[in-house]
């Protein structure tokens, strides 16, 4: 036996969570913000536990006002709040659970401080009382996506980029990746969105795997700036032999007068649902209901999001699974 990574829609102990805590980048925004979070939180406690982290009494105070009762609070520091990409990463190895904890630099060091968020993922795996591996490799959970079967998706952009691990070339992340989650193959995407400035380029608002050897994948229409990349991202998973379902839906949004890209492809799936982001447009039935074919058997859950997008992610980016120990790997279907 050895660890490896298991697909998102395989059980789940729990979801970890951090509540807004980085007023100035919020500012106004902050109290819409806690309120959106606090929508994914209580659509993901209806399926599975949630603990939310929260770095102050201030936190803690609105997030009993807006959570359901059945959301765990945890006091812990945190500068920020977008744990996919700061939280541990958990592997399995039958009845052993390890939490890799993966350097964080705040997406290439643009926001400042960071040193709580970096030091979160150790302390989270030791309050849940699982083996931690730390490991020094740049790492963030939204820039790969796996199937749990050996196969990890991720973007140039994001994963080569001088920012997060400069000395260390491709191969050498590859090995490093193999090493730490179990997989065996890397399919290499080259861009993200245009407007993921961010986080220079995550998988997880472009593409998500539906079961082993199919990925759902983001496409838009002609006039649309990340028309040529996505096309390139499509040709580049099926030259590697994977089935590609197309998910033509990108919603815009008009938040505090700036138009923000709302990525639907950014939902979560937690036990037995998938909680979508959604923001009011025309198109979002139809996006919601090629999801549920995507994912059958799992309710879909639509969430308002659009404030959340402002901040740089959506649901996936603000939400971190424990796997269940000692769950059997799912076969090709993900119900």
């Amino acid at each position: 036996m050895a660890f490896r990574m298991p697909a998102e829609w395989e059980p789940h102990e729990r979801t970890l969570m951090t509540w807004p805590c980085r007023l100035d980048m919020w500012e106004e925004l902050l109290p819409a913000a806690e309120e959106q979070y606090a929508g994914v939180a209580n659509a993901i406690v209806r399926f599975e536990p949630v603990t939310m982290v929260v770095a102050d009494e201030r936190a803690a105070a609105r997030a009993r006002e807006l959570l359901e009762p059945a959301v765990e609070l945890l006091h812990l520091p945190a500068d920020d709040s977008w744990l996919r990409d700061n939280g541990p990463a958990y592997v399995l190895d039958g009845e052993r659970r390890q939490g890799v904890c993966f350097g964080f630099n705040a997406w290439g060091e643009k926001f400042a401080p960071f040193d709580a968020d970096a030091a979160l993922a150790a302390r989270l795996v030791e309050h849940l009382g699982d083996e931690a591996r730390v490991e020094e490799l740049v790492l963030e959970g939204g820039s790969f996506g796996v199937d749990g079967r050996g196969t990890l998706i991720t973007t140039e952009q994001c994963l080569l980029h001088p920012n997060r691990n400069p000395d260390l070339s491709r191969e050498e992340i590859e090995e490093r990746l193999r090493d730490t989650l179990g997989v065996q193959r890397i399919v290499w995407l080259g861009n993200g969105l245009v407007e993921d400035l961010d986080t220079d380029g995550h998988v997880d608002l472009i593409a998500a795997f539906t079961r082993p050897g199919q990925v759902l994948l983001q496409q838009v229409a002609d006039e649309n700036p990340n028309h040529g990349g996505m096309l390139e991202n499509r040709r580049r998973l099926e030259s590697a032999g994977l089935d590609v379902l197309p998910f033509p839906y990108l919603s815009y949004a008009d938040v505090a007068g700036e138009r923000v890209v709302v990525s639907s492809m950014n939902f979560y799936l937690c036990n037995g649902a998938v909680i979508v982001p959604v923001a009011g447009a025309d198109h979002d039935d139809a996006a919601l209901a090629t999801i549920a074919d995507a994912y059958p058997g799992r309710e879909v859950v639509g969430v308002p999001a659009e404030v959340i997008a402002a901040g740089g992610g959506g649901p996936h980016c603000i939400t971190q699974q424990v796997p269940a120990v000692g769950a059997r790997q799912q076969e090709d279907t993900v119900g």
